[in-house]
Order: structure tokens, then C-alpha cells, then sequence
């Protein structure tokens, strides 16, 4: 029983750094950028992305983040070509402003 607990326990920690959200095609043309490099960008909305942080036990920030980031280029890709974060990320939500700054 013990064993049987140990694997489990492993398989479950490997989990939580596994990135789920994969970057799509479109998402790749997506940059990420800070505030002071998109003042001649035009702005168009923004998005607000959620992923779980999660498992058990918390996820690695790093990785939680990583797949914030995927998910709000692949949903900016129809909007913009570049997404500026808002704000820290909170319990595995984060905001982003899209913006089109290729003309």
C-alpha cells in the first residue's frame, strides 16, 4: 500500500508541472510586452484568462504563469499582435490588454 501511495504522490507531482495550455499557431504571433513599449500600438480590448493553480497542492508560479501567457496570446491572436499584462497573477487568473501595433 505503501508504494501504490508513493507512485500515486509521484504521478500527481509531475502533473502540476506539465503545461497544459499549448501555444497555437496563430498565438505565436502574439509578443509580450510591457507597458512602455506600446505607446504607438493601437489599443483593442482585453482579455482575462484563468487556469487551474491548483492540484492538491499549489502549482509551480512559473508554469502557471507560462500558461496564462500561452492562453492570452492564442485568444489575442484575432485581436492584436502583441498583449500587455495588467497585474500580477491571482489564484491562477491574469488580465491582459491586446494591442495591434504592426500595421
Amino acid at each position: 500500500m505503501r508504494i501504490i501511495s508513493v507512485i500515486l504522490l509521484g504521478l500527481l507531482m509531475s502533473a502540476c508541472s506539465v503545461n497544459w495550455v499549448k501555444l497555437t499557431p496563430q498565438g505565436e504571433n502574439v509578443a509580450i510586452l510591457q507597458a512602455s513599449e506600446v505607446s504607438n500600438c493601437t489599443p483593442n480590448g482585453s482579455t482575462t484568462v484563468t487556469v487551474v493553480s491548483k492540484v492538491v497542492v499549489n502549482r509551480q508560479p512559473a508554469q502557471v504563469q507560462e500558461e496564462l501567457r500561452n492562453l492570452a496570446r492564442n485568444r489575442a491572436a484575432d485581436r492584436g499582435d502583441a498583449i500587455v499584462a495588467t497585474g500580477p497573477v491571482a489564484k491562477g487568473e491574469q488580465t491582459y490588454n491586446i494591442y495591434r501595433c504592426r500595421r
